[in-house]
Parts: C-alpha cells; sequence; structure tokens
C-alpha cells in the first residue's frame, strides 16, 4: 500500500550515512526510481525533458568529509555552478550565468527584491537528504528560478524503532595552526510510534581562520562576511502524521544561524600586483555579520482523491541577514558626523509567507495523459536597515504574486512522451513614498521617492520532449521560462533624481527568461554520459556592474549559451569513473541599441571546467573518493580582469569501524597556490574596495570524521 512504499523509500534513502561504508555510484539508468519532488508532476529523474542533477546522501557524506563549504560542495557536484567564493556571501556564485532558487523542501528561501546572496547558508547539509538540481530557467516555483533550482529536500525519519545518529568532525590546515583548527558536532534521533513519525536533529559548528598554500591567513571579508572565524547551529524538527494508508500530514521546522566571530580585521593587498589581503587580530567595530533564517512548512498530501493525487503546503519563511560596517561613502550624511567618520552597517530582512496547491491525475485518456494543475501564493515583505544610524536604506517592499498553472504529460508513443505546460504570473509590488539616505544626491540630503502599486503580469510557457531511441539512446528538449525581479532593493536605494515615481520606474519591470536546451542520455552496459546544449536569453535582463565599489543592477538584453557533460564509466563493480565538463558565454547589451555587445564578466558567468572523479570501494571496510577539478584561464571585456585558471585536487578515505566509520578528508591535496576565481574574475570597483577583497584560496586542510548510527 501507498503507506508503505512510502515509508519503504524513506529508509533507502535515510540510511545512506557514515556508519555504513558507501556502496559504489550506480549507473544513471538506476535514478530512474528517483521521484523529483523539486518538479510539480513529481518527474522521475532520468525521464525529464530537461537536465536534473539528483545529489544523493552519498555523495553529500563524501563532500562534507573534504570541505564544509556549501558553495564547494555545489559547485563540486553542479558542471555550471560557480566556484566558491569560500566566505559567507555567495555574490558571483551563478549557475549557468544566471541565479538559482534555492529551496528546503519546496520553500523559496532566495531573497530576490533585495538580493543579500546569503541563500548559500540556510541550512546545514548534515540535515539534507538529498539536493534537487533542476537546470535552466522554470517557472515551477515562482520567483527567481532564472538560472535554475535548488531543492534540499531534508532527511525523513525512518521507519521502525528509535533510532539515533552521532557525529564529530575536526578540521585544521597541514601545519595544525591552532587558529586555524575547526570543530563540528552533529546529531540526530528519529522513528515511528503507531501512525506518527518524527525526527529531531541538531548541528554545531565552529570554523577557525582559513590558511593559504603559503601558509598566511586568508583575507577576513569584513563587509559581506565570512564563514572563517565563525560559529553556527542549526536546529531541525520534522513530525509527521499517517490519517490512513493514503493520506499524511507532516509539519518542518528549521532553524539556522551563522555568525562571525569578530576577532580579525582585514589587511588590504593590491589587486593590481596579484597580492591577496590578509588578517591580523583585531577589534573590529560594529556587530559580528551574521545569517539567520526559519524556515518551517505544514504539508498534507492524498494519494488518491477521487483518483487524483492531491498536495496542499503552507509555509513561512523569517530571514535576516547582517553585513559588516565601514566608513564608506555610501553611509556619509554631514547632518549626523563630518563626511567621511560616519561608520554604519547594514541588515537585510525578509518574511515570507506562503502556500502552493497541487493537484494530478494520471490514466487519462487510455493512459495516454497526465495533467497536474495547481495555484502558488506568495507574499514576501523585505526591507535593509542602517541599523548603527536606525535609517531606512531600501524601504519595506511587499510583493504580492498568485499564480496558476497547468503542466500536461502526454504519452504520444511508446517511445516519445511530450511534455507542455503554462504558468500565468500576477504581481504586485507595493512601496511606500519615501526618502533616500543621503549619499544617494548629497546636494539635497537625498531625494524623495513618490510610493506607489506596480503591478506585473506574465503568461510563462513550456514545452519538451522526450524520445527514447533506443535502448541506450534518449533524446531530450526543453523550451521553458523563468520569472524574476531584478533587486528591487537595491533598484530603490540607488534613486537620485528627485521626482521619481515608483509606479512609472522602468527598472522594476520583471526579468523573464527564455531556456532552450537539447540533449542525449546515453546507457551502454558499463558506460552513461548526458550532454545538453543550452541558451538562454533575457530581453530586459539583469546584470551586476560594480561603480566605485557599489553594485548596481543594468537592466540590459542579455544572451547566456553554453554545454554541460557529465559521464561515466563502471570499470569494475568496485571502480567507477566520472567526467564532468562545463562551456559557459555570456554577453550583454551595454549600450541599448538591442544587441549584445560586451562579454559578462565572472560576477555573471562560471569559467568553463573539467571534473573528473575516481570512487573505489576497497573493501567491505574501506573506501574512498578523488576528484580533481580544472577551471580554465578567461579574458574578459572588463579592463582589470583577467582569469589565470587553476586546478583543485581533493581526496577522502573513510574505514568502517566495529562501532562507527572513521574518515579523512583532504581539500586542495596538492596545495595549490591561487586566487579565488571571484578575486581574479569579478573584483571591480575603486582600489580600495579591490585591494580589501583580492582573497587567496585555501591551501591544503584536512578533516578527520567519526559518525555512528545506533
Amino acid at each position: 500500500m501507498l503507506r508503505k512504499s512510502c515509508l519503504c523509500l524513506s529508509v533507502s534513502l535515510a540510511t545512506l550515512s557514515l556508519a555504513s561504508p558507501p556502496t559504489v555510484a550506480e549507473p544513471a539508468t538506476e535514478l530512474e526510481t528517483v521521484t523529483i519532488s523539486a518538479t510539480r508532476a513529481q518527474s522521475e529523474a532520468g525521464k525529464t525533458p530537461q537536465k536534473i542533477t539528483v545529489i544523493d546522501r552519498e555523495q553529500i557524506e563524501q563532500q562534507l568529509a573534504i570541505t564544509s563549504d556549501h558553495g564547494a560542495v555545489l559547485s563540486n557536484l553542479i558542471p555550471s555552478y560557480s566556484p566558491s567564493r569560500q566566505k559567507m556571501s555567495s555574490a558571483g556564485e551563478t549557475f549557468r550565468g544566471r541565479s538559482a532558487l534555492i529551496l528546503i523542501d519546496g520553500v523559496p528561501q532566495s531573497t530576490p527584491l533585495r538580493d543579500s546572496q546569503r541563500d548559500g547558508y540556510v541550512i546545514d547539509l548534515s540535515m539534507v537528504e538529498r539536493i534537487e538540481v533542476i537546470h535552466g530557467a522554470s517557472a515551477e516555483h515562482g520567483l527567481g528560478a532564472t538560472g535554475g533550482i535548488i531543492n534540499y529536500v531534508t532527511r525523513r525519519p525512518a521507519s521502525g524503532t528509535l533510532r539515533q545518529h552521532a557525529g564529530a568532525s575536526l578540521t585544521t590546515p597541514i601545519d595544525y595552526e591552532s587558529e586555524g583548527l575547526g570543530y563540528k558536532l552533529d546529531y540526530r534521533v528519529e522513528g515511528t510510534e503507531g501512525n506518527f513519525d518524527y525526527l529531531a536533529a541538531a548541528s554545531w559548528q565552529t570554523q577557525g581562520m582559513f590558511y593559504d598554500a603559503n601558509g598566511e591567513l586568508i583575507g577576513v571579508d569584513d563587509t559581506q562576511g565570512d564563514v572563517m572565524d565563525s560559529t553556527s547551529q542549526d536546529l531541525m524538527v520534522k513530525l509527521g502524521y499517517w490519517i490512513d494508508d493514503n493520506q499524511n500530514l507532516s509539519l518542518m521546522l528549521n532553524r539556522y544561524e551563522v555568525e562571525g566571530e569578530h576577532e580579525y580585521v582585514n589587511v588590504p593587498g593590491d589587486a593590481d600586483a596579484n597580492v591577496p589581503a590578509t588578517s591580523r587580530k583585531g577589534d573590529p567595530q560594529g556587530k559580528a555579520p551574521q545569517n539567520e533564517t526559519l524556515a518551517s512548512s505544514l504539508t498534507y498530501k492524498h494519494a488518491d482523491l477521487y483518483g487524483n493525487e492531491l498536495g496542499l503546503q503552507l509555509y513561512t519563511q523569517r530571514f535576516r541577514a547582517r553585513f559588516g560596517g565601514g566608513t564608506n561613502g555610501t553611509f556619509q550624511d554631514a547632518s549626523i558626523a563630518p563626511i567621511g567618520t560616519l561608520f554604519d552597517q547594514s541588515q537585510n530582512e525578509s518574511d515570507k509567507i506562503g502556500g502552493k496547491l497541487t493537484l494530478s491525475r494520471d490514466g487519462l485518456l487510455d493512459d495516454h495523459l497526465r495533467l497536474t494543475g495547481g495555484l502558488d501564493v506568495l507574499q514576501d515583505t523585505t526591507r535593509q536597515q542602517l541599523i548603527l544610524t536606525d535609517r531606512e536604506w531600501v524601504p519595506e517592499t511587499v510583493f504580492r504574486n498568485y499564480a496558476p498553472f497547468l503542466q500536461a504529460e502526454i504519452r504520444a508513443l511508446e517511445s516519445l512522451t511530450l511534455f507542455a505546460g503554462v504558468r500565468h504570473e500576477f504581481a504586485e509590488l507595493e512601496v511606500d513614498s519615501f526618502r533616500t539616505i543621503a549619499s544617494t544626491n548629497p546636494a539635497v540630503g537625498g531625494v524623495d521617492v513618490e510610493g506607489g502599486n506596480p503591478n506585473f503580469e506574465e503568461t510563462l510557457y513550456n514545452a519538451g520532449f522526450v524520445w527514447q531511441v533506443s535502448d541506450w539512446v534518449q533524446l531530450f528538449g526543453n523550451y521553458s521560462e523563468g520569472f524574476g525581479m531584478p533587486d528591487v532593493g537595491r533598484v530603490l536605494r540607488g534613486i537620485g533624481t528627485p521626482g521619481t515615481r515608483v509606479d512609472s520606474f522602468l527598472d522594476l519591470q520583471p526579468v523573464v527568461t527564455e531556456n532552450r536546451e537539447i540533449g542525449l542520455r546515453l546507457k551502454q552496459g558499463p558506460f552513461d554520459a548526458e550532454i545538453s546544449y543550452y541558451e538562454s536569453d533575457a530581453d530586459l535582463g539583469s546584470r551586476l556592474d560594480s561603480v566605485g565599489g557599489v553594485y548596481q543592477i543594468r537592466r540590459e538584453r542579455t544572451e547566456i549559451d553554453g554545454v554541460e557533460f557529465t559521464g561515466g564509466w563502471q570499470v569494475t563493480e568496485a571502480h567507477r569513473l566520472k567526467l564532468m565538463y562545463a562551456q559557459v558565454d555570456g554577453r550583454s547589451d551595454t549600450d541599448g541599441d538591442g544587441k549584445v555587445d560586451t562579454d559578462l564578466n565572472g560576477a555573471n558567468i562560471s569559467p568553463n571546467r573539467y571534473g573528473m572523479s575516481w570512487q573505489a570501494n576497497w573493501t567491505d571496510e574501506l573506501h574512498s573518493l578523488l576528484q580533481v577539478n580544472h577551471y580554465a584561464s578567461r579574458d574578459f571585456d572588463t579592463p582589470g580582469l583577467e582569469f589565470d585558471g587553476y586546478s583543485l585536487v581533493d581526496a577522502f578515505v573513510g574505514y568502517r569501524l566495529p562501532v562507527g566509520e572513521a574518515s579523512l578528508g583532504v581539500e586542495n591535496l596538492f596545495n595549490e597556490d591561487y586566487l579565488t576565481y571571484y578575486s581574479q574574475a569579478a573584483n571591480t570597483g575603486s582600489k580600495i574596495t579591490r585591494d580589501g577583497r583580492v582573497f587567496n584560496g585555501r591551501g591544503r586542510t584536512l578533516t578527520l570524521s567519526y559518525a555512528v548510527n545506533f
């Protein structure tokens, strides 16, 4: 019965933990049994018209044994995801050259109205069962997925009696500097009792300072925030109740926080000479940078409501992102303090409440048609405050959105499945009249802006096909549209012209992205591969541009195209090789003539990259992973930006003990000395700003872990 089948799936996923040795990765065809919850029609992996990647628990565990950097985990496993900045900020970490919508169990975590670019740290990955990645623009979950969707699916309670898990890890630079030591503890309890299931999990982590390949302290980003010299906590609770074999009600609560210890200050380098910034002990002004998020959802599912599958989800999300302070020109106001002396810092605040209704029916037209429809509603209230002087930098902005949708899956032939869908977005912004801070127009101490309620409507379409050409060849193609908003807060706070009216301000128009993709999936014996080519265009795109060290939004036509390839070879039952390649190119229309003319820089697109991994099960107790990533050099049209490229090698070895399992992970095995991709390819603005943000990458780092299930 349905209830039993769901619980069996829960067991098979939840038992992939460090307490039992990971098995060799399964061939690609095995993924066909995995249902992708990030698709509203609950599609199966390997049968979709667009590229979808499923990062399972085993892969997450292997990456966490090497690095706790969330951006690095995604970049290591998603070909066209940018290299990690290795900071609290994910600015410049793009997906297929655009923004990804981050979800936790379908609950949106991104803050596109004032894009703080902190959504890389909203949950501890020890809470995550798998990561579902939809490549390319998608409107399936509404606002923000112009580059794709990254859905963190949290752990599900295992069936049976009470079970527990405990883990601990120690991270250290190769020379064991005490300032660089980091520690992590995590604990989980789960089980079922009658019709109830439950799970409670907690994690605590403190990270030390990072060292580069030369044994020097890496520069702390005391403005955007840093994960080195920080402490984080996560607490998750899940409760489920089976009303009967077809009906289930579940509650999820997750609270995550990461905050800097605020013990180091930045020592600027020299960006022009490729001399990296470093850090020294100090007492920074203001409050420490911080990320805090609280996500909750209540989900009801009925598997057989008069022949239909029903899903209803209500959710909330509270997000706070505090940035470091400074005396930069943006904060200055002569009426408060002499110019150049006013210290301040900002905090983004976003509160979401929403709901998703999904109704699906299969078996129509003599089992040739499956229809999925529903309605999404969302209210997102966002503002940005200057917290030390109690000034409103971005006024409270309310975004209301409701969107009905209909999706069809047509099994036209035994070997050919067609897909088509439509979604209509009704959106409204509500902004009260406000006055900008003084620095936007110092002559008059800021400007008055007339508020308003601009409304937007967009009809978004998608269509695709999957053709099983033969037993070992599958051809797929897809057209989809994504719906996003520009960084509304950044646009509003930058208005410097008196008399501006929100209702008629063109820069607030939505970003509609068109995505076209065609690809092949191959599976023959021990070999499997997937290759796709895509194009992504936006007539009124949103490009980040640094002016005087402050990023501004440019509304321009942008065109992006690229190729993604993944391939695997099951050499023996115990050994698997995997290859990965991604090429991304993008241009924008900077002169407004309707034709793209300028290369996008590293703040907007990732470098071309090559990857390889070797996974091995040497014995029942001993297993290992070796992975290599090469990021290719690249020139840009932006003066002063040039990427030299670099290669990183990581390794992991795990050993099953009589009780539990121990592992050793090595990040940057060969101690590569390099400046991060962002430092080389996106670090623009004034020289003072660039010198403070030219960062070396992390040198060789060891992580020793132990975990046990009982």
